[in-house]
């Protein structure tokens, strides 16, 4: 229980479904660092809490500094130091609420964890369990492409058929403290950060200068960590011609250049329909089983058809279209329909 709406009412409806629930708050992060932001957690448990003295049940705080610290700061840093762009919300998902977490619960004696994800869980005859995107607008299988069959198996997904509007409506119906709390936002469990605050914490600047696809110099960057590919704001570089805006297209390590040009579907190295993904895990099923596989390059976009050749934990992929920045280090999830079959890891481009 994070504290927010989606959790509480997650507890509450299992409660009334039955289930025996105690409510626990995984303490990750509290900003000893000093680092600029706002790292709400007192006030995440202190609401957390009140959800549970409300419901009547049992609440505890998991101290997992140390294991957040070690299995997704640490990724994420070292992501950055090496110039790709990797995804601190999946690996938590993994690493930590179905990762430690979830050894937690089973040491306990606990059948199950529950989360506020946008996510069905479908039983299978033969005991094995599916993961279904949501049902009802609201969809976050996308963070949870790199679990696999043992964490998904005692995993639970109350909200996965609602709207995040029936959710709110929920929480007022079982007068919930939080019922009207807004959404957290940031870095997952950090807190409201902006990354490039957080990553200049650890990462020192290294500026640069920004250049077009001709090598003409337009700015300066601060350092090549600090950006993405795709990104549209943040880069510096204004646009003086109407309706048309600079995007970063690449990142050239050896000369330090930032590369920018305008987002068109014709732009160099912004578009690809080529690709090698690395880490694949999976769900259920092998990936080669499937009669049509969707590739979700990132979170908020659609999933496209794909060709994969594929050996051992890797695949070469071919899109069907072009798809717009796909970018190293981030989460490629699979889909058959809209079953989540499991996810890899950006690892080449291929232009």
């Amino acid at each position: 229980m994070s504290g927010g709406v989606d959790s509480s009412v997650a507890a509450a409806l299992l409660l009334e479904q039955g289930h025996e629930v105690v409510g626990a708050y995984m303490k990750n992060w509290t900003n000893e660092e000093g680092l600029p932001g706002d790292c709400p957690w007192e006030q995440d448990i202190r609401d957390a809490r009140e959800v549970c003295d409300l419901l009547g049940i049992e609440f505890r705080i998991l101290s997992l500094m140390k294991e957040y610290r070690d299995r997704v700061v640490n990724y994420f840093l070292a992501g950055y130091r090496e110039g790709i762009t990797p995804n601190p919300d999946v690996m938590c998902n993994r690493e930590m609420k179905f990762g430690v977490f979830l050894e937690f619960a089973r040491a306990q004696g606990f059948q199950y964890i529950a989360t506020g994800h946008y996510a069905r869980s479908v039983k299978n005859p033969d005991q094995t369990v599916d993961i279904h995107r949501g049902g009802r607008g609201k969809d976050q299988t996308y963070f949870l492409a790199l679990l696999e069959q043992d964490q998904v198996r005692p995993a639970l997904f109350p909200m996965g058929h609602m709207t995040k509007s029936e959710v709110r409506e929920e929480a007022e119906r079982f007068r919930l403290p939080v019922a009207k709390k807004r959404d957290s936002q940031g870095i997952c469990f950090i807190g409201n950060i902006k990354m490039a605050d957080f990553l200049s914490h650890y990462i020192p600047e290294n500026p640069g200068p920004i250049v077009n696809l001709a090598g003409e110099i337009l700015g300066e960057h601060r350092g090549l960590h600090l950006h993405t590919l795709g990104q549209r704001k943040g880069h510096g570089v204004p646009s003086n011609t109407f309706g048309k805006a600079y995007v970063v297209v690449d990142k050239r390590e050896k000369t330090n250049e930032l590369v920018v040009a305008f987002d068109e579907p014709e732009t160099s190295f912004l578009y690809a329909d080529r690709c090698r993904v690395a880490h694949i895990s999976v769900i259920n099923r092998p990936l080669n089983e499937c009669a049509q596989l969707l590739a979700q390059p990132r979170y908020r976009c659609q999933a496209v058809e794909v060709e994969a050749d594929l050996s051992d934990e890797s695949a070469l992929l071919k899109f069907s279209r072009p798809v717009r920045a796909l970018t190293p280090g981030q989460i490629c999830a699979f889909y058959e329909g809209d079953k989540l079959l499991g996810g890899g890891i950006f690892q080449e481009i291929l232009h």
